[in-house]
């Protein structure tokens, strides 16, 4: 009613507010259309009237609507409840009754599951499981399921399992699978399995990774030979071949990756082991040029001894030969400084090069040497920042120790011994240039007295 009143006034102000506008009419129009409007106002508040009762018995049966579904899910939430609880109840029940019934069964069930879990890490990496994929999964589900009894299935299904394993460790099997290369490519080729022992594929050995349960090729294959007899092996159809088996199914050939190479054994002697290398070629150019030349000189040496009447310059002997004949009318004092002077000319050329043979024989051992205390000095240093926790850190400064020092010594074992050779050939010369000389003297004192 307040809302009502309210209108009637807002309807009489607004007609008073327009009255001055249609006040140059008459009074009376104004009187007629403000009981136009409150019976027009009135009927339009009786319609809404009505309207508002018949929507407030729709919402009111809604509401019945509404409370009757409340009641009835609160009588199902009751009913819910007790028979959760007598779920539970029987639950217990069974429970103790599967107990009682299992009996002994129980230890039979653990010693089946420990099976289980011993055969899965053992079937789960055999090799195997490369041409027999999936067995893994059934025997990890069945050896982690910590409740629960397996049943007949599951028990032959390990059964199948280890029988498959022990059947397939005595064959020697073709089959095909994918095999991913070590640039992350893959191919699909014939692979051969030996037993539980290896698989050979087109690149040599193979191994099979079981956390993605992929083959794959050796990252390093053995010695050439071991492979060229994996080669015929993988070939051959019938028949007994020989084949290098790793018996420790992979094992032992995975630690070939791990294995330095020649080349990598070079290298870890840093830069002590390059200046040591550098010197041994050194030394290995000089000495192999002394021999070539000191060899010739001999040569042309016999040669002129078979022919002492007609000396030639091309040799020492000749040479020497040449100051005699050039001084024959002397007397032996002054042809004995003549052919003495003549022999120490020759002397640099004979004997050039072999001191420095011998220097850089005692120079590599000193140089390796120098690279093992250079390695100890970093392990020490590595020793300091991450202890001795480790060994893997502190291999590569003691790999440098020890290869240093071996290359020194292989480099001053064939430089001594080529210093020895390349010394006695020239003594021999000079011994002969010398033996020469004495002869001639003597000769020319013979002729004085005579």
């Amino acid at each position: 009613m307040k809302t009502l009143f309210k209108s009637v006034l807002l309807t009489a102000a607004m007609a008073v507010s327009v009255a001055p506008v249609q006040a140059a009419t008459s009074l009376d129009q104004l009187l007629e259309e403000v009981k136009k409007n409150r019976v027009s106002e009135a009927r339009i508040n009786a319609q809404r009237e009505a309207e508002f009762n018949a929507a407030r018995a729709d919402k009111q049966a809604l509401l019945r609507k509404a409370q009757a579904e409340l009641k009835a899910e609160q009588d199902r939430g009751d009913r819910l409840t007790k028979q959760y609880a007598d779920n539970e109840v029987r639950l217990a029940e069974k429970e103790q009754e599967l107990d009682t019934a299992t009996g002994t069964l129980g230890e039979m069930f653990g010693v089946v599951r420990q099976a289980s879990g011993e055969a899965y890490g053992r079937i789960s990496s055999s090799i195997v499981s490369a041409e027999y994929p999936g067995r893994g999964a059934f025997l990890e589900e069945m050896s982690s399921e910590a409740k629960g009894l397996p049943n007949i299935e599951e028990l032959e299904e390990l059964w199948i399992a280890l029988q498959t394993e022990m059947t397939e460790s005595g064959k020697v099997s073709r089959f095909e699978t994918e095999v991913v290369s070590l640039d992350g490519g893959s191919s699909r080729q014939e692979v051969v399995r030996v037993g539980t022992f290896n698989l050979i594929g087109e690149e040599g050995y193979l191994l099979y990774n079981s956390e993605n349960a992929q083959v794959q090729p050796l990252g390093r294959q053995p010695d050439s030979y071991m492979v060229d007899a994996a080669e015929d092996f993988k070939g051959a159809t019938s028949g007994i071949a020989p084949f290098y088996v790793d018996p420790s199914q992979g094992a032992i050939l995975g630690l070939l990756t791990a294995k330095a190479t020649l080349s990598e054994r070079y290298h870890a002697g840093g830069l002590p082991g390059y200046v040591i290398t550098g010197l041994f070629i050194l030394g290995l150019l000089i000495a192999l040029y002394k021999i070539v030349t000191l060899t010739v000189t001999s040569g042309k040496i016999r040669s002129q001894l078979n022919n002492i009447s007609n000396p030639s310059s091309s040799n020492p002997l000749g040479r020497i030969l040449q100051v005699y004949n050039e001084n024959k009318g002397v007397d032996v004092e002054n042809l004995e400084l003549k052919l003495d002077e003549a022999i120490l000319r020759e002397l640099p050329k004979i004997e050039s090069g072999v001191n420095i043979i011998k220097i850089l024989a005692a120079i590599a051992p000193l140089l390796g040497l120098l690279g093992t205390v250079i390695g100890m000095i970093a392990t020490f240093q590595q020793i300091t920042l991450f202890g001795t926790g480790d060994p893997k850190i502190m291999a590569g400064s003691i790999s440098m120790a020890l290869v240093t020092t071996a290359q020194g010594i292989i480099a001053a074992l064939p430089l001594i011994l080529l210093h020895s050779i390349v010394a006695g050939r020239s003594k021999s010369i000079m011994h002969t240039l010398d033996e020469q000389a004495a002869g001639i003297v003597a000769a020319h004192a013979e002729a004085e007295k005579a």
